[in-house]
């Protein structure tokens, strides 16, 4: 697995800047973006980011996934590249309370596992 800090993305002029975190399991992709906000609020740029993604790497998996986090909160979601839809999970994982679930979800995404 390589984990890429602050990786470059340009696809156009709309579609360019730094993914905080791009971790990569052979073909599968989870892309994390850090917060010190509100996460509600927040959503947008990693949506954002998983449809730049998209454009940018060559890979036979259906959904980007994506997650959100300030450390203590974390929120995840998806992009689903046949339907072009981003989907966002309403569920709020809280660290330390919530952290064997948040790995379960990490380890289940970078195994591809449905």
């Amino acid at each position: 697995m390589s984990i890429n800090v602050e990786y470059p993305v340009a696809v156009s002029n709309q579609l360019k800047g730094s993914l905080d975190y791009l971790l990569q399991n052979q073909q599968i992709f989870l892309l994390i973006e850090a917060k010190n906000e509100d996460l509600e609020r927040s959503f947008v740029q990693p949506a954002i980011e998983l449809i730049a993604l998209d454009q940018w790497i060559e890979s036979d998996q259906t959904l980007l996934q994506g997650a959100i986090s300030t450390g203590n909160i974390w929120q995840f979601g998806q992009f689903n590249r046949q339907t072009r839809i981003v989907t966002q999970d309403l569920n709020l994982f809280r660290v330390p309370a919530d952290l064997e679930d948040v790995l379960r979800i990490l380890v289940k995404i970078l195994n591809n596992e449905s």
